[in-house]
């Protein structure tokens, strides 16, 4: 008598029936591969040598749209739960297997349907499946003169798949939108194995329903977005202000005119030294030349001796030396864990902060660009294109300079937010304050719309091993949300929900869980379909 295969054995044989054996992984290597995307608290554990939680039981990737289905329907008749995976550049834990719900699920990965399916520049539409990289999406647009205008700073490394499932931004959506407002319409395959094109289906707004449901509704197997033609004139400028507070008030008053700027990003105090050198010129635009301006760590220097004991300004003095010594990489986490000196030391200097701001376009977005400069100057002080150009050289940076952080055992994230412009200004003081005891802070405010804006806040901490550390980080984040909460604010703008920010979202929608429910209930009553994402 032959004997029963093993439970693994007849996953992987199910699974190479639909795929082909070449296409299923198994390993333990590839698993560790899925076990995280770029998630902080994932990076946190793999650096602890935490390497086995959230291991999917195996990795599958589909040719096509037919196997797709035939995946969803597998999944469903044996109850096992399926997580898509495109690039894997999401930092919420979005793409990952929860093991809360214990069982590890499968990942579907879908980046080899990746193929841009049709352009239309008559009717100014694209159809392109969701492995599809957003750069080389963009670089086939620009060579006809075209762009969809989204550009997230993981532009290399993110899919389609990813920003439809997340509701994604990118860093032009003040004159764009979000990918909300590009897609047209979409082909889902849904928890029933049934395939959905959203064009045809008589249910009102059925595509919304989809887009950043993250895949727990169905996944997506192809879309159709709008495209503008490409911009042929660009006109970018910087300008600093008194604060930050004085700056949120000209950048209303602008956007309320009707302008729509492609780029505007305003930098708190702290996050405008890290984003340009601070201008020479005096903000009152008088002709006196003032004395240069110390460096840094001399600024801080200075304010420790004024607002700390004199035995604790040297200690100060010692660790910030450290910090700005790259090769000091043990000492720079060490001084980023002590938060509370540096974030008063910040807080102590001057409130000065830099927009960046830029207008894309033709010619004729020049009258724009220019009544919008003329409207700023009246609040702060132009210091022409050189920082705005210096932005727009570099924009795609700064997603890439996050590992050398890691290698001093410190942890860096990101955390953005959302309000109303009545409660900006409210939402970034209070949110700050609370991170503030926790971790190293600064901010900055991009996406910008007549209504209100996104806030961004970049922090860093740092514990002494992988369990210090991750108890700071969720401590990080449970102080965060629960003052985004507090404050009357939306728990995230563009980067999803994932694991990491679930537990907050019914304080975004009051009610929705039911909505939620019922929506599950519909297109994935077996509940396989990416558990534990939107909804905790």
């Amino acid at each position: 008598m032959t004997a029963s295969p093993e439970p693994y054995d007849s996953l992987v044989n199910d699974l190479s029936k639909i795929v082909g054996s070449d296409w299923v992984r198994t390993s333990l290597p590839d698993r560790l591969a899925y076990n995280n995307d770029c998630w902080p608290r994932g990076i946190i554990l793999t650096r602890g040598q935490r390497i086995y939680e959230n291991l999917p039981r195996a990795i599958v990737q589909p040719e096509n749209e037919q196997q797709v289905q035939q995946l969803v329907a597998w999944a469903k008749k044996t109850s096992t739960p399926i997580i898509p995976y495109g690039a894997g550049s999401g930092v919420c834990g979005g793409a990952i297997s929860d093991d809360s719900t214990g069982e590890s699920g499968v990942i579907i990965d879908l980046k080899r349907l990746n193929q841009i399916l049709e352009i239309r520049p008559d009717d100014m539409l694209l159809r392109a499946q969701p492995g599809v990289i957003g750069m080389i999406l963009e670089k086939e647009l620009e060579r006809q003169n075209l762009t969809m205008g989204h550009f997230p700073s993981s532009l290399y490394c993110s899919s389609l798949g990813g920003y439809l499932a997340a509701r994604s931004a990118g860093q032009t959506s003040s004159r764009y939108g979000k990918i909300e407002d590009m897609v047209r319409s979409m082909r889902v395959v849904t928890g029933t194995g049934e395939l959905l094109d959203t064009k045809s289906s008589k249910i009102p707004d059925l595509t919304q329903l989809f887009v950043g449901s993250e895949g727990t509704l169905g996944l997506i197997t192809e879309a159709e977005l709008r495209i503008e033609p490409a911009p042929t004139h660009k006109f970018y400028r910087g300008f600093r202000f008194a604060n930050v507070e004085q700056a949120l008030h000209a950048i209303r008053e602008m956007m309320q005119t009707g302008l729509r700027p492609a780029v505007v990003r305003l930098y708190d105090a702290f996050d405008s030294l890290i984003a340009g050198k601070p201008s020479k010129k005096p903000l009152d635009h008088s002709a006196e030349q003032p004395t240069p301006s110390p460096n840094l760590l001399q600024r801080l220097q200075n304010q420790a001796a004024t607002i700390l004991p004199a035995s604790l300004t040297s200690t100060f003095t010692d660790k910030f030396k450290a910090r700005v010594d790259t090769t000091a990489k043990g000492l720079l986490g060490r001084a980023i864990g002590q938060p509370l000196i540096l974030n008063a030391l910040v807080d102590a200097l001057p409130e000065h902060c830099m927009l960046v701001i830029g207008f894309d376009g033709t010619e004729l977005i020049e009258d724009e660009a220019n009544f919008a400069f003329d409207l700023l100057g009246r609040y702060g002080l132009d210091l022409g294109p050189a920082p705005g150009l210096h932005w727009l050289e570099n924009r795609f940076n700064v997603s890439y300079k996050q590992s050398p952080m890691y290698d001093t055992g410190a942890f860096i994230d990101t955390m953005e937010v959302s309000t109303t412009w009545s409660n900006l200004n409210n939402l970034y003081t209070t949110v700050r304050a609370a991170l503030s005891s926790h971790v190293f802070v600064m901010a900055h405010f991009s996406h910008l719309y007549t209504e209100g804006s996104s806030i961004y806040f970049t922090f860093a901490g740092f514990g002494n091993d992988v369990d210090e550390s991750l108890e700071r980080y969720q401590n990080t984040w449970k102080a965060g949300l629960d003052a985004v909460a507090r404050a009357g604010g939306s728990i995230a703008h563009h980067h999803g929900v994932g694991l990491s920010k679930a537990p907050w979202t019914h304080h975004d929608h009051p009610g929705g869980h039911a909505l939620f429910t019922a929506l599950k209930n519909t297109f994935d009553p077996s509940g396989i379909m990416n558990p534990g994402k939107v909804y905790a």
